[in-house]
């Protein structure tokens, strides 16, 4: 079959393909549909956790751009001359500067044809300024009745607020409920509701049920949230205020620098030699963006913008393209060196470096790609995929001009690894990343530009910054009422109830917590998703004996999930918006593309063995857990495709055995491994014996496009 030698964009008219310009010898750039181009990142918006917010401009994006320039300054200024009264207090001043951006950058939806285009309204105005008088009320200095006073005397009354203080911890309970519902929709205002409620009428509950406590007042409740470390200015906060503003600042630097049409234009030119090109160009561009957005459904997008039409000329179905375009995309927010926010709450929550979790997450991220980049040759040969060279350049000749770009990245390992913290690593790298713009004249950071990559970089963490501090509400009330514990004897009791037997009481927990953060993440963003999974499942996890790291990232992946999981699969709705597939088979591919993820996570759980996927345990346990792991994702990838590379196709028999080989396989211990061999070998020979008996190995003569089952 004759490759198809493909310059793009190589429909005339459709608005979806890009256009690439020749900008010297060897140099052939994508320009109209890059992933920073303002419609990519609109489309990317309507897809996000947030709700799309405000166009702002005149006088009003003026002041919204002062805003949040301002507070970047100050996230900066923190990190190298911190604020004399604490942490708490840059908080304090944090908020203040965030919350009311939210009210004029997300509209109230009730009118929602004119609310993104039209500016604020007055009671947007009325509702922003509420909000920065009850964030700043902790730090004012003057004295108001029995309040006030400053930050000090607001300190020293905790646990005996004063009624005015109580009024105002009201309002910021109430503004930050609201600021969610519009950021994020009305499910985690109506979950932070429910815990509320819990809080105070949990006393009422008949007390021999394990989860009813002695009751709290509303006076108690809002002092929890208010004047305690574990409320609004709790650890989700902080992590909000100090690592993910700067490194949003800093993906918004790459971004403006050109870095993300490099990362694409260098994963089409390695590959475009390729039987199949098309789909590891979406596979390698997804991880190459990963590493700087931290964001699935904008990951997506971006890469959906410019590898759609690839993959459309190569035969993929737009279901099948969708689920691989979603899968990759999710990718990025597993994969180092910039994490979801989530991955630095756990820095936080168990006192460890950021690097030590970007330990964590390096062998399952290579997991995880791997069987998406098995499944993609599987499917070339399964549908009849036709080859198709992308008239890029020299992928070479790329690296040499724009390699440049992945210095900043190299630079944050390099700066963690010699001690520094995430916050200076990425402040010295996003200097770099700007100090390096100037090498390509048409991304050089000027002021103006520099000064658009702090807005934008602030603007998205609005609605993060909203989520964490409204999470106080939840992690205050679990703190205050116990009820971690008792959520977790539920569910560790609910597996034993099943057996006694102690390595099935913690795979049945694993899986049973597995089932609910899959819900949970259903319902509410990644971000408040982990909060509330580590609060309630995480205890259980940790009471069978899982050790901190496997516990967290356990949750950590689960939460994460939700972007892929139906119904809502967020990353699956915007792959089927950019390809115009059909919603639902696009998830059920999303799904079939992103198994490995549902199961590793599993892996490092139920067995000691698996901490080595974590790279925990030394070289021994990692290089086994790693090893045997891979056999048992590319075993699943081999199932759920239905094709055995280099051999043919596998029939259902087979494909049922290679399925159950693959979960025994990730039970890494020596039996289970065993069978798993075992299984995996009987079902190789039976697509070698079909093969023999003249089922045919090759689909040449399949029409491109069709999907063989």
């Amino acid at each position: 079959m004759d490759a198809a030698a493909v310059p793009l964009p190589p429909d005339e008219g459709d608005a979806t393909d890009p256009a690439w310009a020749d900008d010297g010898p060897g140099e052939t750039h994508h320009r109209d549909r890059d992933p920073a181009h303002p419609d990519t990142r609109e489309l990317a918006a309507r897809f996000e956790e947030e709700k799309p917010g405000r166009t702002l401009t005149g006088p009003v994006g003026t002041l919204f751009t002062g805003i949040t320039v301002a507070v970047a300054l100050l996230a900066l200024r923190q990190v190298f001359f911190p604020l004399s009264q604490g942490s708490k207090y840059y908080l304090v001043l944090f908020l203040a500067g965030v919350l009311p951006t939210v009210f004029l950058a997300y509209p109230s939806g009730v009118r929602r044809r004119t609310a993104e285009r039209a500016g604020p309204t007055v009671l947007d105005w009325v509702l922003a300024v509420a909000a920065l008088v009850v964030c700043l009320y902790p730090v004012l200095p003057f004295t108001l009745g029995a309040g006030g006073g400053g930050y000090d005397a607001f300190l020293d009354r905790q646990g005996l607020l004063d009624p005015l203080d109580v009024a105002f911890g009201t309002g910021l309970l109430l503004l930050l409920l609201e600021a969610c519902r519009r950021a994020t929709g009305w499910i985690l205002p109506a979950v932070c509701l429910l815990f509320l409620g819990y809080g105070y009428y949990g006393g009422l509950l008949p007390q021999s049920w394990p989860v009813a406590h002695a009751g709290l007042d509303f006076g108690q409740l809002v002092d929890a949230f208010y004047n305690s470390d574990s409320g609004f200015y709790g650890t989700p906060l902080d992590v909000a205020a100090t690592y993910i503003v700067l490194f949003t600042v800093y993906g918004a630097v790459l971004d403006l620098s050109g870095a993300g049409r490099f990362f694409v234009e260098l994963s089409a030119a390695a590959f475009r030699r390729s039987r199949t090109a098309a789909g590891r160009t979406a596979v390698a561009s997804g991880f190459l963006l990963g590493t700087v957005s931290g964001s699935g459904a904008a990951t997506t997008v971006s890469i959906g913008a410019v590898t759609w039409p690839i993959l459309r000329r190569a035969g993929y179905p737009a279901e099948r393209a969708g689920g691989m375009l979603a899968a990759a995309g999710v990718g990025a927010i597993l994969s180092p060196p910039t994490l979801g926010a989530a991955a630095f709450i756990i820095a936080e929550y168990l006192g460890v470096s950021y690097l030590q979790v970007l330990g964590w997450a390096t062998v399952p991220t290579v997991l995880y790609y791997l069987g998406i980049l098995l499944s993609v040759e599987i499917d070339a040969r399964r549908s009849g995929v036709r080859p198709v060279v992308v008239d890029t350049g020299s992928a070479w000749r790329l690296l040499a001009r724009f390699g440049y770009h992945f210095l900043s990245l190299a630079v944050i390992i390099v700066v963690l690894a010699l001690g520094a913290s995430a916050m200076r690593a990425v402040v010295i790298a996003t200097v770099l990343a700007a100090a390096l713009s100037f090498l390509d004249r048409r991304h050089r950071l000027t002021p103006a530009r520099l000064v658009a990559a702090l807005r934008d970089g602030v603007r998205g963490v609005l609605a993060v910054s909203a989520v964490c501090a409204a999470a106080g509400i939840i992690t205050a009330t679990t703190t205050k009422t116990g009820l971690g514990p008792q959520a977790a004897a539920l569910l560790v009791s609910g597996a034993q109830a099943i057996s006694s037997e102690p390595a099935v009481v913690l795979a049945l927990t694993a899986v049973l917590a597995a089932v609910a953060l899959s819900l949970l993440g259903l319902a509410v963003p990644v971000t408040a998703s982990f909060v509330i999974g580590w609060v309630i499942i995480g205890p259980a996890l940790l009471h069978l004996g899982v050790a901190a790291p496997a516990a967290a990232m356990f949750v950590f992946y689960f939460a994460v999930l939700s972007e892929v999981s139906p119904p809502t699969a967020l990353a699956a709705v915007a792959a089927a918006a950019v390809t115009g597939g059909r919603l639902v088979p696009t998830m059920w591919q999303t799904l079939r593309y992103a198994l490995p993820a549902y199961l590793i996570p599993l892996a490092f759980v139920v067995t000691p063995t698996g901490l080595g996927l974590l790279g925990i345990g030394g070289p021994g346990r990692i290089a086994l857990a790693g090893l045997i792991s891979a056999l048992g994702v590319a075993v699943l990838a081999v199932a759920a495709g239905g094709w055995l590379p280099g051999v043919g196709p596998a029939g259902v028999p087979e494909r049922l055995l290679g399925a159950v080989a693959g979960l025994v396989l990730l039970w890494l211990e020596p039996l289970p491994v065993a069978i798993g061999v075992a299984l995996a070998a009987l079902a190789v020979t039976g697509v070698y014996v079909r093969r023999g008996a003249g089922r045919p190995s090759v689909v040449e003569s399949v029409n491109p496009g069709e999907d063989r089952e």
